[in-house]
């Protein structure tokens, strides 16, 4: 009976794997299958270097970099800004910080990651935004500055709990041999456990960029739908996904080349992204191979 029942968790826990297999292979199937049609009739070195994205006017262009740009600036803002913070959350709870205290933060940090996207959109469109025109007058209503510092704060949580476990792991005889040479707190945390949790840091910031690069709501409702090409995080643009959103609201013929465009744009940030995540792990095994 125990051996038919190991059999049977053994049976379910390949099903997961396997459905986890199966589905990522039917997105990138459709993926693949709905962009062919639309690179048909548009050349891939159109798509990839044209500085025009109108595919919904009547002098239609087809060129992302005006998207890729918009995607690109957002999270750059909101990695530069939830970076330090987080690690130096991380490293406030693991270093200073009572048990008592980080027990009790730490819960509240990650409540962060559970508030609706959409509600962090209007809280940048309504917050934010205005607090930016005391600061930059000439900032647009719909400005990319904005929804990027409120994505950063999105995935502040993600990045300090993960970046905490991985200062958690590092061997405690570590810590105890930089105190012994005279080192302080500061100097420990920063020479000694930090280099050492290289590894875990990277893979918080990882998949930290990975989200801020699939966010929607905050981008569609904050930053603006106007693909423009410019690195002026002060002005209006649209990212990838907010474009597939505003494609996506029933307006555009099912089938038209405005349609296929949905599919081109998410499997370029697909292929986008996979390539980045590869490039890291890359960096990831260095660094590991640099400090055991």
């Amino acid at each position: 009976m125990k051996r038919k029942k190991e059999k049977l968790i053994e049976f379910i826990l390949s099903a997961a794997a396997w459905l986890t297999i199966f589905t990522t292979i039917g997105i990138i199937v459709i993926l693949f299958s709905e962009s062919i049609g639309f690179f048909k009739d548009i050349s891939i070195k159109e798509f990839l270097t044209g500085t025009e994205w109108t595919p919904l006017f009547e002098e239609k262009k087809f060129g992302i970099l005006p998207l890729l740009t918009g995607t690109l600036v957002t999270s750059a803002v909101a990695i530069i800004f939830a970076l330090p913070i987080g690690i130096t959350i991380s490293i406030y709870l693991v270093e200073y910080a009572d048990r008592k205290f980080r027990n009790t933060v730490k819960p509240m940090l990650e409540i962060l990651a559970a508030i609706p996207t959409v509600v962090y959109g209007f809280f940048a469109l309504t917050v934010v935004t205005p607090f930016l025109k005391t600061i930059f007058p000439e900032i647009s209503t719909f400005n990319a500055l904005s929804a990027g510092l409120v994505m950063g704060i999105m995935i502040i949580p993600m990045i300090s709990s993960l970046s905490e476990d991985a200062l958690h792991a590092v061997p405690q005889s570590l810590k105890e041999a930089s105190y012994g040479l005279g080192a302080t707190k500061f100097q420990t945390a920063f020479n000694v456990m930090i280099p050492a949790a290289s590894s875990g840091i990277i893979v918080s910031v990882i998949l930290a960029v990975s989200r801020a690069f699939g966010e929607t709501m905050i981008v569609a409702i904050a930053a603006g739908q106007q693909p423009i090409l410019s690195l002026n995080p002060l002005k209006a643009m649209e990212t990838i996904t907010a474009y597939i959103v505003q494609v996506s609201l029933g307006d555009v013929p099912h089938g038209s080349m405005e349609y296929k465009t949905i599919f081109a744009t998410a499997l370029f940030l697909f292929i986008f992204t996979f390539i980045l995540n590869n490039v890291s792990f890359f960096v990831i095994r260095k660094y590991r191979e640099k400090y055991e």
